[in-house]
């Protein structure tokens, strides 16, 4: 009709019609690269990984055990990995074949003899070995500045039942601890029952510390081969041990036994030793059989619980020496 602005589509024979967009998304590629630790074949995704796990480990709670009575299961942290932290830590964790699941190395650490060590057997048994910034292991130890270039994520630490230390030894000498909170303490207590052929550790479940990054380091790996229990109530456990035929002495410095004039160092014997500043509480101290002191210069006001442990222990493994 003459005058219709309307414009017609010609029809065309052959025409192409086009995509109406729909071929847009060709050209636009596959979008922006992912980040490196978004793409799970990269070392750095299997860092973040490991990152979510220790930060996962450190929410965690620690948990007690048993009294001297029932026997339940050993008792779990409830944590999902435990990190040990040192040169001999490390090593001595891998020689003990506890299970591990990353070995972390400072990038440009200096290597000694421990390292290549450390390195030849999680090559071995296929432990994954992660190589990263120090700055970045600071942060996965938690800010432990002592770490030494090296770390080492294992699953979580097994208490032992406290009567199962009883069958380690002839005779067994088990060492307790009453309210201390330190690790450095309890490592270093650790190691010196290692040292003068003791059983093991008993823990009271509250006001004390457990085994910890700390702890496992201060024991320079002992924590591998002592076996550490941890009891929900120590004055029970006590009870259980000396009905067994235990001979229960305390370590405070208002002693009735000075530590050399002790006798009884042939019998199975459980060494209880207090804070440093609070000592042995009223309950366990009544329940011991014996309080031993060990004497020491006028200007010293007293003893830490590792220092006098290990005297303690020493003096012990002397007598048991000489009576062999």
């Amino acid at each position: 009709m003459a005058g219709d602005a309307r414009r017609r589509t010609p029809n065309l024979k052959g025409t192409k019609v086009g995509s109406g967009g729909r071929g847009r998304q060709a050209l636009e590629g596959k979008g922006p690269t992912p980040k490196a630790e978004d793409r799970t074949y990269h070392q750095a995704h299997k860092r973040k990984q490991a990152a979510e796990r220790l930060a996962a480990k450190r929410g965690g709670s620690t948990g007690g055990g048993t009294g001297g009575g029932q026997r339940p299961s050993p008792r779990k942290k409830a944590a999902t990995e435990d990190l040990v932290t040192g040169r001999n830590a490390v090593l001595e964790a891998l020689r003990a074949r506890i299970p591990a699941t990353t070995l972390y190395v400072a990038s440009r650490m200096e290597v000694d003899d421990r390292t290549r060590e450390v390195l030849s057997i999680a090559h071995k048994r296929d432990i994954p070995v992660l190589e990263v910034m120090r700055p970045e292991l600071d942060r996965l130890t938690g800010g432990d500045l002592l770490h030494q270039g090296i770390a080492l994520t294992v699953k979580p630490y097994e208490y032992a039942h406290p009567m199962d230390l009883l069958h380690r030894g002839h005779p067994p000498l088990v060492v307790a601890l009453d309210g201390v909170t330190d690790p450095r303490n309890l490592g270093a207590i650790i190691r010196s029952v290692a040292a003068f052929g003791g059983s093991g550790v008993v823990l009271p479940q509250r006001r004390s510390v457990g085994v910890t990054p700390a702890a496992w380091r201060a024991s320079a790996g002992a924590i591998a081969r002592v076996p550490v229990a941890m009891a929900s109530n120590l004055a029970q456990t006590i009870t259980a041990y000396k009905k067994a035929g235990v001979f229960v002495i305390g370590l405070d410095g208002g002693g009735d036994v000075e530590l050399p004039a002790l006798e009884l160092s042939d019998r199975p014997l459980l060494v209880v030793a207090g804070s440093e500043g609070q000592g042995l509480s009223r309950l366990v101290g009544e329940l011991c059989d014996q309080i031993v002191s060990i004497p020491i210069g006028a200007a010293t006001e007293s003893l830490n619980a590792s220092v006098a442990t290990s005297i303690a222990l020493y003096a012990i493994a002397t007598t048991r020496a000489s009576a062999e």
